[in-house]
């Protein structure tokens, strides 16, 4: 870089020119008003489409942002409407299963106490029946053993027993006599 100074320094004594760093003051003069008129086209058509560009980006950011925020909102209010929800629904459903928890109890008793009942008449009749049957095997037992004791009281005795009345007071008193001896031994049992 010295070297060009120094070269410059040189034909500029040797030609009388002015230095060769320094325009020519036509080239300054036309070279600032150029700069002017580029800087007033620059300032009155670029400037002001760039602002509006700008400012479009700005209200377009900051639109953005109040609906981000906006579906922000909405967003967790529809979360606690969700939420509400879905706390209400499960207070429903446990309500719900208690409710079948004590309806099933209920069904249960009640199917219990059917079956208590059933199982009541069935003993009952069975009772009934096997009275009925003891009393029929009674008297069917009572007129054979009549007949049995008739036949070997007559043997025994020698004589005959037709005699009716005879016959009833015979099995009568054997009978007693067969009841007592069951009751005795009973007794002796419990």
């Amino acid at each position: 870089m010295y070297n060009l100074l120094a070269t410059a320094t040189v034909a500029a004594e040797e030609g009388g020119h002015s230095n060769p760093l320094l325009p020519h003051t036509s080239e300054l003069v036309f070279g600032s008003i150029s700069f002017a008129i580029v800087l007033l086209l620059v300032g009155w058509k670029l400037v002001p489409q760039i602002q509006k560009t700008l400012a479009e980006r700005t209200d377009a950011i900051e639109g953005g942002l109040k609906r981000a925020e906006d579906a922000q909102s909405e967003a967790q209010a529809t979360l606690k409407e969700y939420q509400a929800k879905l706390a209400e629904a499960r207070h429903e459903a446990a309500r719900l299963r208690e409710e079948a928890r004590e309806q099933g109890a209920q069904i249960i008793a009640e199917m219990r106490e059917q079956a208590q009942a059933e199982a009541r008449r069935i003993t009952e009749a069975a009772q009934v029946q096997i009275e009925a049957e003891r009393q029929a095997a009674l008297a069917s037992l009572r007129g054979e053993i009549g007949t049995l004791s008739v036949q070997l009281a007559g043997r025994v005795v020698g004589e005959s027993l037709e005699d009716s009345a005879r016959q009833s007071r015979v099995v009568d008193r054997f009978l007693e006599e067969l009841e007592g001896r069951a009751r005795t031994q009973e007794q002796i049992t419990s």
